[in-house]
């Protein structure tokens, strides 16, 4: 039976993966695809950011509505 690949190597993988995700992104031609691998590669990793004021996170969370549970259930029970 075969080990497991090293740490070492484990990281040599990480590394190439995140490289080739940025270079994918900052072709300023990417796809929706090329979006949702990298979107899944940092939850896979469990790669998280904090909404600096300003920063571009920040940003996209203020483009992101806000969602009431209790408007959607009243929308969706016609209520």
């Amino acid at each position: 039976m075969e080990k497991k690949a090293s740490e070492d190597r484990f990281n040599l993988l990480h590394n190439l993966l995140t490289e080739a995700h940025i270079r994918a992104l900052e072709g300023e031609e990417y796809t929706a695809a090329d979006l949702k691998a990298a979107a899944d590669w940092l939850h896979k990793n469990d790669i998280s950011g904090v909404a600096v004021e300003g920063s571009p996170l920040d940003n996209l969370r203020h483009l992101v509505p806000v969602i009431n549970p209790d408007d959607v259930k009243r929308a969706v029970n016609g209520a």
